[in-house]
């Protein structure tokens, strides 16, 4: 596993790792979700070291939520500066996933898959929404993350609370409470969770906003734990209703695994089989 340090085209730079056991000319690249770091997420090692031995690399790619605080030296200013999911502007999901995206085309892959994890699976979306980046061959979309179910946890007195520190100019002040229970947040990025579109882009209705997911012409796949509890008790039907938003849903593959939840516990390994399986299927 080698570490890698990514700057964005605003300077701020992102930590990733790839795993590469030999040459290869495909490699995919897992946007992180929020925390999602090898210690909240241990199956992106599993998947690494799956992938790389069957001569697929694999690039472990963390944005600025992958922990709530990271300190970097940005490579414009040249200034320390702190980054994390306390302070995330979900506008800034394009600049960090073409830094990786970016860094697969300069490394000479010839087959690039697009990966993300959760709220990683949304800025994929996001991303191939607003570039239809050519330079990807295939995406693949785990367990996107249901923002709505999160945000229903929030009560209107918090979000009366919110409101009123952007109105009041106070958008960076850092909120007494945490959002959701256990997220420590800025008040600006407290209220993009509350009210932005831009990574509420997937829903359980039917008749949710898919406007991003309509705009991609990409192919690839679905995968969603049958215990994923962000779905209101229907992982395959939320699943298969982001799907009918594809423009070209009937290529898509749907993959669904048994007894395991949002982030896999239990059947890490079963996950990066099954990504190894539909990877090398791809490459024929």
């Amino acid at each position: 596993m080698t570490p890698l340090h990514l700057s964005t085209q605003s300077g701020t730079v992102l930590q990733g790792a790839l795993f590469s056991e030999q040459p290869s000319d495909t490699v995919m690249i897992a946007i992180t979700g929020i925390h999602g770091n090898f210690y909240s997420n241990p199956f992106y090692r599993n998947i690494g070291e799956t992938l790389s031995r069957h001569g697929i690399d694999f690039i472990y790619a963390q944005t600025r939520d992958a922990f709530s605080k990271m300190a970097v030296i940005n490579t414009q200013t040249h200034q320390k500066e702190i980054i994390g999911s306390f302070n995330e502007d979900f506008a800034n999901a394009i600049d960090d996933v073409k830094a990786y995206v970016d860094y697969a085309e300069q490394a000479g892959y010839r087959r690039i898959i697009l990966a993300g994890h959760s709220l990683g699976a949304n800025k994929v979306i996001y991303y191939l929404s607003h570039t239809a980046d050519c330079r990807i061959a295939k995406f693949v979309l785990l367990s996107p993350a249901n923002i709505t179910h999160l945000t229903n946890s929030v009560s209107e007195q918090e979000r009366a609370f919110i409101r009123q520190h952007i109105e009041n100019g106070r958008g960076e002040t850092l909120l007494p409470f945490e959002l959701f229970g256990w997220l420590p947040a800025q008040a600006n990025t407290a209220y993009q969770w509350l009210y932005s579109d831009l990574l509420n882009n997937v829903h359980v209705e039917a008749d949710g906003d898919f406007t991003q997911v309509e705009r991609i012409q990409h192919t690839g796949a679905l995968l969603i734990g049958r215990y994923d509890r962000f779905t209101y008790g229907d992982p395959a039907g939320f699943l298969q209703n982001i799907n009918a938003h594809f423009p070209n849903a009937a290529q898509n593959e749907l993959i669904f695994i048994d007894q395991t939840g949002h982030t896999y516990q239990q059947k890490e390994q079963k996950l990066a089989d099954i990504l190894r399986d539909l990877l090398q299927k791809w490459q024929k």
